[in-house]
């Protein structure tokens, strides 16, 4: 519990609310060449840039929690900062230091999960993300673990490899699969039988989030427990096949299961243990529910449910406690802003489609499921589609903007936050001419917003938690210039990037309360306290400053 803010006694708090647009994944480019966001005709956000107080801030690295300057934001991490005002070590983080000290291995869980399977004379699996993204897993922390399963006496350990090509390069997968196979062809032995067992894109199968398409969860299932699907003899050939059949960037990649002969080489059994090592939560709930719910799992039909000991590389549901065992202990993140607001009486309002309604809400409240207030607080989720953004670069954007206006219209919220997820989501995709589309359809809800604000006599706080549609080409990193496909084309980038985001004070009513220059130099995190004053209450003073000179 927290205590009710203090009112500023220095600030005229306006009559309308104040209003806090996330635009995830936009920010502002380094290159002139793929900054969709600079190329995208946003007349409304230009004019917001040049005529009101604005400010870049940090949203990647150690801003963030992250290792190094060098590791992307990511909407996990970004709406963790912004939400509780503050910086805590992030995942990545996290689980490098605890396998650096020998913690992880030292910990309950893990010699659970090996005493289970030498007891048994089973087998150890490992499920997740094969590359160096950092922002889902990481791949030497599988490396790590195998090597100390190793160590540790098993005898069988099976790899279920989900390809990336979102957090890296879109067709990168070789360079993670082939060395990693080579990897563990040094570590085989007549004692030690290790082996990928499975694998397909991760927006194929597996890691979906926030209920929008539990088929992809069946598929995953199918392909990594029970061993059903296209067969392969390994990793690359499956890759190498179905690159070339379906013209697929990774992240597409359709299941394929690794055989020996006719039969699988590695399926889920009874007295198995089992690790999901991605330690980012939102697309790691539901797979994990398939392995822990039981008969209470109604989602698909499992066919066939293993006896396992099944644990997740971190805890990712703090109030569900899910899953019920975790190898590494996640950041607790308390006295978060809404929660602060909750406690001051200040009605709050939190919106987005489903791709991103957890992170205005769950990773907004340091992933924490559920309200400080049901009198306080309303969540909206306006369903995604389910298709390829591509295919829907606008996503709901005009449907979030009807249902903000008419909040601010109905004057019953003094707080609404909204997450607009069309920079981020399209601009995974690749799609330059997508992303451009959609960061034009952002900037016409922004414009409408705008003016519900100014009618009300409201704040408008426009920023973002990283950047990804401002770098949509792959360019060189000692160069600077864009690297080209065989056909002429710019080779496309589907992660985030490392620039800063914008951040603009729109205040119609402004009294003069505060510089027209913001502060510089300050990350994500400040986004807090600023909000905090622009409703007119002292932030606390353990939060990361205001971008607010007052």
């Amino acid at each position: 519990m927290v205590d009710a803010l203090k009112i500023n006694n220095n600030f005229s708090k306006r009559k309308g609310p104040v209003v806090l647009v996330i635009m995830d994944g936009v920010g502002f480019g380094k290159y002139k060449e793929g900054d969709s966001f600079a190329a995208a005709h946003t007349e409304i956000l230009d004019k917001q840039m040049k005529e009101n107080p604005m400010v870049p801030l940090k949203a990647h690295g150690k801003a963030v929690g992250l290792p190094d300057d060098s590791d992307m934001g990511n909407s996990e991490v970004g709406h963790n900062a912004i939400g509780c005002g503050r910086v805590f070590d992030q995942g990545a983080k996290l689980v490098s230091n605890s396998i650096k000290s020998g913690k992880m291995f030292e910990g309950i869980v893990w010699n659970k999960l090996i005493d289970n399977v030498k007891s048994k004379n089973s087998t150890l699996h490992l499920l997740g993300l094969l590359s160096d993204g950092n922002v889902h897993s990481h791949i030497d922390h599988l490396k790590a673990m195998i090597t100390r399963a190793k160590k540790d006496g098993l005898s069988r350990v099976r790899i279920h490899a989900l390809l990336d090509g979102r957090d890296v390069g879109e067709t990168s997968a070789f360079d993670f699969f082939d060395p990693f196979e080579e990897f563990l062809g040094e570590l085989k032995s007549d004692s030690f039988d290790v082996a990928i067992a499975s694998g397909g894109g991760r927006m194929v199968i597996t890691m979906d989030r926030y209920n929008a398409n539990w088929n992809m969860v069946k598929e995953g299932w199918e392909t990594h427990v029970l061993g059903e699907g296209r067969s392969f003899t390994s990793s690359h050939e499956a890759i190498d096949t179905l690159r070339k059949e379906s013209g697929a960037i990774d992240q597409d990649i359709p299941p394929f299961v690794i055989t020996n002969g006719d039969t699988p080489v590695g399926t889920v059994e009874d007295g198995d243990s089992f690790i999901l090592f991605n330690f980012r939560g939102d697309r790691a709930l539901e797979i994990t529910a398939a392995f822990e719910k039981g008969d209470s799992f109604d989602r698909f039909d499992r066919k066939r449910i293993p006896d396992v000991e099944y644990a997740g590389m971190m805890e990712y549901d703090g109030d569900l406690h899910v899953p019920e065992q975790y190898l590494v202990t996640p950041p607790s993140i308390d006295k978060t802003m809404c929660e602060y607001l909750t406690a001051s009486g200040v009605t709050q309002y939190s919106i987005s489609e489903t791709q991103k309604f957890g992170h205005i809400t769950y990773f907004f409240n340091g992933n924490k499921s559920g309200k400080f207030s049901e009198e306080l607080e309303n969540y909206v989720e306006i369903p995604s589609d389910i298709l390829p953004y591509e295919q829907r670069p606008w996503m709901k954007c005009a449907e979030i903007a009807d249902n903000v206006i008419e909040t601010i219209k109905a004057g019953e919220y003094d707080f609404i936050k909204l997450n607009f997820p069309n920079g981020d989501m399209v601009g995974h995709t690749g799609n330059y001419e997508a992303v451009i589309c959609s960061l034009e359809a952002l900037d016409l809800s922004i414009g409408r917003i705008k003016k519900a604000v100014e009618s009300a006599g409201g704040i408008m706080v426009i920023s973002a938690d990283h950047g990804n549609s401002d770098d949509m080409f792959e360019h060189n990193k000692k160069t600077g210039e864009v690297i080209y496909k065989e056909n002429g084309t710019p080779k496309a980038k589907t992660s985030h990037s490392l620039n800063p985001v914008p951040c603009i004070i729109y205040d119609p009513e402004g009294k003069g309360e505060y510089k027209s220059t913001l502060k510089e130099g300050l990350g994500i995190s400040a986004l807090a306290a600023t909000c905090i004053e622009l409703l007119g209450f002292v932030a606390p003073a353990y939060y990361d400053e205001s971008v607010l000179d007052m």
